[in-house]
């Protein structure tokens, strides 16, 4: 199956690398026939058993982003993007690819801190998430999420593509 889904994911990754970085959007157009497509193709080739892999894979995908977002760290259309992502790749290679996307966008992040001559607020904004995270739970920082517009914003689909794309190379 993952032959079969290196080519569409490649494109519709790339698609949405260059949105997120033009809009900071990665669009429904895109993503939800992608989705879709995962599942047709999926039980085109394996049947039931096709179904329930590409239903495992997008609950993986969307499921660590789903709990970010929530938090208002995350857009909805990166939670979309991993769900569909996952519907191609199956649970397994999805948690790879988590995994590459989280080391991916801690190097972007800390590129851009250090370029943007930021990065001692990164870090301290970083250790009020993860130290505040026991006293606040689940619920959003007060100041460090994606709708306040005095916080410093990445689009996260770049970081998406290449944790992907390395995933296809790790299995």
């Amino acid at each position: 199956m993952h032959s079969a889904a290196w080519w569409p994911t490649l494109f519709v990754v790339v698609i949405a690398t260059v949105t997120d970085l033009r809009s900071r959007r990665i669009p429904n157009w895109l993503v939800l026939p992608f989705l879709v497509a995962g599942f047709v193709v999926s039980g085109l080739q394996h049947g039931l058993s096709g179904l329930l892999h590409s239903t495992a894979g997008l609950v993986v995908g969307a499921a660590l982003f789903g709990v970010l977002c929530l938090m208002g760290g995350m857009g909805m259309g990166d939670v979309k993007l991993c769900g569909a992502i996952g519907s191609w790749v199956g649970p397994s290679q999805m948690l790879v690819a988590l995994v590459m996307t989280g080391i991916a966008g801690g190097i972007i992040a800390v590129g851009l801190a250090v370029v943007g001559g930021f990065a001692a607020e990164m870090l301290q904004g970083t250790g009020d998430l993860i130290f505040g995270l026991r006293k606040r739970g689940l619920t959003p920082h007060p100041e460090l999420v994606l709708n306040n517009p005095l916080t410093r914003k990445m689009p996260y689909a770049p970081a998406i593509a290449i944790g992907t794309l390395i995933s296809f190379f790790a299995r």
